[in-house]
This record gives structure tokens, sequence and C-alpha cells, in this order.
């Protein structure tokens, strides 16, 4: 059984052998380690914190230093086939923008993210009137990271409107997949494998998770 986080799993179960991937905002690199030595993955990384990346360097990886907000745009077009941007978009200064670099770099991309309508986040803010800090969401929130708050009916509005293809998608709850049905109540986070809207057919799914409370 993989030691991954569950949805860096679901990633990993999803890339196919010998492709080429960009993890953005990589850590110390157990995705692309575990890419490297199950799939046999061509992969890179891209991290911010000048530990982690050496952390990731003296596991044998090939990461560098960057701010993926600024250093995208450096990166040539359709360089690799996937591009994984993992609990980092809601980090973003645009995250709109930076959707748009991921598939400008990769023909697709996978992107997971907390989901800020979660039951619970919306519970804490009825009942206690305060910002949530739980196992998807440690962090106070004078010290998290997380500046662009967005749902899965949000993320997949903004798909729709840039036209950004979703081909599949994926919801968790305390780490188990669970089903599409009010994934944006039920599910603590989502991940989803965009690329351009004509490449993955459009939003293949529908809006039902737009439409859900």
């Amino acid at each position: 059984m993989s030691a991954l986080r569950p949805d860096l799993a679901i990633i990993a179960d999803h890339i196919e052998a010998g492709a080429r991937v960009l993890d953005i905002g990589c850590g110390d690199g157990d995705l692309m380690a575990e890419l490297r030595a199950r799939k046999q993955v061509d992969a890179r990384g891209l991290e911010i914190d000048a530990e982690r990346v050496a952390d990731a360097v003296g596991r044998g990886l090939p990461v560098v230093q960057g701010d993926a907000g600024r250093d995208l745009a450096d990166y040539p077009g359709a360089s690799f086939d996937y591009v994984v941007l993992s609990q980092a978009l809601q980090t973003m200064a645009r995250p709109d923008e930076t959707l748009g670099q991921l598939l400008r770099i990769g023909k697709a991309a996978f992107v997971s993210f907390p989901n800020f309508a979660h039951w619970r986040v919306r519970a804490n803010l009825a009942f206690r009137g305060r910002m949530p800090v739980n196992r998807t969401l440690p962090e106070s929130w004078y010290e998290t990271p997380n500046i662009h708050h967005l749902t899965i009916a949000d993320f997949r509005t903004l798909a729709r409107r840039r036209g950004f293809g979703i081909g599949r998608a994926w919801y968790l709850t305390d780490g188990k997949v669970r089903g599409e049905r009010s994934a944006n109540l039920m599910a603590d986070q989502a991940v989803f494998l965009l690329a351009g809207g004509s490449a993955a057919g459009g939003d293949t799914l529908g809006d039902q998770a737009v439409r859900d409370p």
C-alpha cells in the first residue's frame, strides 16, 4: 500500500509509466520518488522552500528552488506530459493564471486543493464564528499560506469560464474517495485532472458539483 498522502496516491496511480512530469510545490519529493521508483517517470520538481529543496536533492531528486507564481513563465510550452500542483492552488496570488500556465507547460495537469465549502468549515463559521483549524487546514488564520479560499463549485466554475477541460475528478472525505453527489458539502478535498477544453472534451462531469449546496 502506498504511504503517499491520499491526493498524491490518486495522482500517482493515474500517471502512466515513462511520462514526463513536473511537480510544482513538490516539498521533499515524495510523489516524485514514488513515480520514479514505481513507474520510471521522468519527474522534476519546483519548490519554494530551500530546506525542502535540500531534502529532495539529498534523496537524489532533480528539484530546483523557485516561486511558481513567478517562474512558471520561464518553462517552454508543452514540455511535460503532466504538471502537478497539489494542495497549493489556494496559495497562489492568481490561481487562474497559474492554471493557465500549468496547461501551457503540460499536456494535462493534476490539481488538488482543500474544499473550503466542506460542512466542518461551514460549521466552524456558523456556530463558532471562527476560521477552522483541522487536519486538512492545520494552520491558524494568521499563519496560513492560503490566500484564496476556494470550493469545489468555485473550481468547476473557473474551469468552465476559462475553457479548462475537466477530464476526471476525485472527491475525498477523511482520505477516502467518495461519490460526486453533494461533494461540495461532504468532501474535504478534491483532485482534478485538467486539459485544454478541446483535449478533454470540455467539462465531462457536467455542473453537478456547481449546484451542490
